[in-house]
């Protein structure tokens, strides 16, 4: 399903997984096919040197909003894919809540035929679960499956499957496709009129609060379904302490369920709901700002410290971005009433330095575990996510590690400039990403 591609290409001066002395990587036709010193290549070969950066295997991103079709006017499956390779990646899966709504094989196909024209990314969409997102009849899940695109994970995101007997067949149905459910953990009677954590922060805003039971109380269920239908099921941005020891719970009865923890709630918590002036990070935000607001709300730091540990220890699975685009009077506005999500594509890779190297928590292997291996592996992916090695897909990041950087939103290749991260200092920097053994992006800017 995914497009050939020729030529070579030598990355020179690299440590894959920023282990041992530095060597040189080269591909051909979209393989790796020497790893070492003094390497024999063509001599119409594409050279980038690395400069003792750190080689890794191409991210994947299980969770990602391109928004098209219908809100091309915040994100395109270009301008998304555009920023995915900025960030590092060289597939991403595209979420089912754009207009219409990709429940049918029309829509899915179309999404992954133009990502495929586009080329900058593996763009695979994911299908919804219920006709129009509406919980209330299963979509047609064979049919999307067996389309051109080849769906491989199903999700109502941005909204909760929340008729359990719903999601009792759609989690059988899935068992017999050989294909994922991914679950927007919201029980939605607990979160009407919620707009962030339900805390003291909260209650000290005047907002209305959105309780840790609402995702806790459709993990440990679907745990249960999943159990009783024999088959698996991901959880999406897990954001508390008690979803981490659900999880584990789980595992140990051995419950096949996997989770993702986003960027921002590794190293946001509600207290930037608060507001703050010029901090450590050199940015300035004021109280209720909407940037802030995002679907599950920031939780407190303990849930944040709960998160860090449960991917270091494997509890939680991998990183995905949950990258939301929104047009800027979908932000300028009451913070209850703005559209909750945050762009992610772009910042993930230094957040996860940030909160899981820098602190000893992950080293580079570990990264290339949660950001790449694991999303690759949950959603069966063979030809990303694999090893650095001869023979291997030529999918690869370079990231440098001792060169950061400052967020300007007007310079994000995103259409929209909802980040959260605006002023902040980035420690890490992508420099490189190849897809099949075909530069995407280098020094910041897409190749092609």
């Amino acid at each position: 399903m995914t497009a050939p591609t020729t030529g070579s290409i030598l990355i020179a001066d690299v440590r894959p997984y920023g282990e041992g002395d530095p060597v040189d990587v080269l591909v051909v036709d979209g393989e790796i096919t020497a790893i070492g010193t003094d390497l024999t290549v063509p001599e119409d070969v594409d050279r980038v040197d690395g400069g003792g950066a750190v080689l890794l295997p191409g991210f994947v991103d299980l969770h990602t909003h391109l928004r098209e079709p219908g809100r091309e006017d915040t994100e395109t499956i270009r301008s998304g894919s555009s920023a995915a390779a900025l960030g590092g990646y060289t597939a991403v899966f595209a979420m089912a809540n754009t207009d219409p709504v990709a429940d049918n094989a029309t829509v899915t196909d179309n999404v992954w035929r133009t990502g495929r024209e586009v080329g900058l990314v593996d763009v695979h969409p994911v299908g919804a679960v219920t006709v129009g997102l509406a919980g209330t009849q299963l979509a047609e899940m064979g049919m999307m499956a067996a389309g051109a695109a080849g769906v491989r994970m199903f999700s109502d995101d941005g909204k909760c499957v929340d008729d359990p007997l719903l999601m009792r067949r759609a989690l059988e149905y899935a068992k017999g496709l050989d294909v994922l459910i991914a679950q927007h953990a919201e029980e939605p009677r607990l979160t009407v009129g919620a707009v962030a954590h339900e805390g003291p922060n909260a209650a000290r805003l005047g907002l209305s609060g959105w309780p840790r039971a609402a995702e806790e109380s459709i993990v440990i269920r679907d745990a249960l379904l999943a159990r009783d239908a024999g088959t698996r099921v991901h959880i999406c941005h897990a954001s508390t302490e008690g979803t981490v020891e659900l999880l584990r719970w789980a595992r140990d009865q051995g419950i096949a369920i996997s989770a993702e923890v986003t960027p921002h709630h590794l190293l946001l918590d509600d207290s930037r709901l608060l507001g703050a002036g010029s901090g450590a990070s050199g940015s300035n935000f004021p109280a209720y700002d909407p940037v802030n607001k995002v679907n599950p709300p920031l939780r407190e730091a303990r849930d944040k410290l709960a998160l860090r540990q449960a991917l270091a220890d494997g509890v939680i699975d991998c990183v995905a971005t949950d990258h939301a685009p929104h047009a800027a009077q979908e932000k300028a506005c009451e913070f209850a009433q703005a559209r909750p999500g945050m762009l992610g594509l772009q910042t993930a890779l230094p957040i996860v330095v940030e909160t899981m190297v820098t602190p000893g928590l992950l080293d580079w292997r570990g990264v290339a575990r949660v950001m790449s291996e694991r999303p690759a592996q949950i959603v069966g992916l063979s030809d990303q996510g694999r090893p650095i090695a001869v023979g291997e897909p030529g999918n690869l990041t370079l990231v440098d590690p001792d060169t950061s950087w400052i967020v300007d939103g007007d310079d994000l290749a995103s259409l929209s400039r909802n980040t959260p991260y605006e002023a902040m200092t980035m420690p890490a920097t992508v420099t490189t990403t190849v897809l099949r053994g075909v530069l995407t992006a280098r020094d910041g800017e897409v190749v092609r």
